[in-house]
C-alpha cells in the first residue's frame, strides 16, 4: 500500500505536488505550534498558580511583589509591571486616594491584555490551518480530475485501469488537507478553552493586586490620621 502511495505521488501532476508540499508544510507547522503551545499553556497555568498564591500570603504590596520572583516567563509579570508602575507613578503624582486606584485598576486591566495578546497571537495560524487546509486540498484534488479527464480523452479510453491512478491521486490531496485541519481545529479549540482558563486567573489576580493596592493605601491613611492626632 505505501508502495503504491508513494508511486501515485512520484506519478502526480506538478500543481498536485506542489498543493502536496504545502499541506506538508502547514501539518509539520501546526503540530510543532500545538507542542509549544501546549508545553507555554501549561507552564503558565501552574506559574499563574504559585505565583497567585504566594502574592496572596504576602504581608504588604511590596513583598507581594517581590514574591513573584521577576520571572518575565510568568504571566503575572506583565500584569504586575503595569500595576506597579502606574501605582508608583500616581503616588509620585501626588493624586487622591481614588484617582490612584482608577489609574491602577485601568493599568491592571490593560496588563491583562497584553498578557493575553502575547499568548493568542500564534492561534491566528491554527484557525489558519483549520480553515484553509481542507479547500486547498480540494483545489488538488479538482485540478488532479481535471488532468484524469484530460488523459481519458486524449487516450479515448475510459477503462477503471485509466481512471483509478488519476482518482486516486487526485482524493490523496483531499486526504491530506483534512489530515491538516482536524488536529488544527481540535487544537485550536483546546488551546482556546485553557487559555480562557488563564484568563481568568489574570483577571482575579489583578482583583487580589487592586485589593493590596487599597489596602496600602488605607493602611497609610491611618498611620497619617494617628501621626496627626499626636
Amino acid at each position: 500500500m505505501d508502495l503504491s502511495i508513494l508511486s501515485l505521488l512520484a506519478q502526480a501532476t506538478l500543481v498536485a505536488k506542489a498543493v502536496l508540499v504545502i499541506l506538508l508544510v502547514m501539518s509539520v507547522a501546526s503540530w510543532a505550534l500545538m507542542f509549544r503551545k501546549w508545553l507555554n499553556i501549561r507552564a503558565g497555568l501552574k506559574k499563574a498558580a504559585d505565583g497567585m498564591d504566594r502574592f496572596n500570603h504576602a504581608r504588604d504590596l511590596r513583598e507581594a511583589v517581590q514574591s513573584l520572583g521577576g520571572d518575565p516567563a510568568s504571566p503575572l509579570y506583565t500584569v504586575a509591571h503595569e500595576g506597579v508602575t502606574e501605582f508608583n507613578r500616581s503616588k509620585e503624582a501626588g493624586n487622591s486616594e481614588e484617582v490612584v486606584v482608577d489609574n491602577v485598576r485601568r493599568s491592571l486591566r490593560q496588563g491583562v491584555d497584553m498578557e493575553m495578546t502575547r499568548l493568542t497571537s500564534s492561534l491566528s495560524f491554527l484557525a489558519t490551518a483549520a480553515n484553509t487546509a481542507p479547500f486547498i486540498g480540494l483545489f488538488g484534488t479538482v485540478w488532479g480530475i481535471m488532468s484524469t479527464f484530460h488523459a481519458i480523452g486524449a487516450m479515448k479510453s475510459a477503462s477503471l485501469a485509466t481512471v483509478a491512478p488519476g482518482i486516486s491521486e487526485a482524493l490523496i490531496a483531499t486526504a491530506m488537507g483534512l489530515l491538516v485541519a482536524i488536529p488544527a481545529t481540535i487544537g485550536y479549540n483546546t488551546f482556546h478553552g485553557r487559555l480562557g482558563v488563564l484568563e481568568t486567573r489574570l483577571v482575579n489576580f489583578a482583583g487580589m493586586f487592586l485589593n493590596r493596592v487599597q489596602r496600602e493605601l488605607n493602611a497609610h491613611r491611618a498611620v497619617s490620621r494617628a501621626g496627626q492626632t499626636e
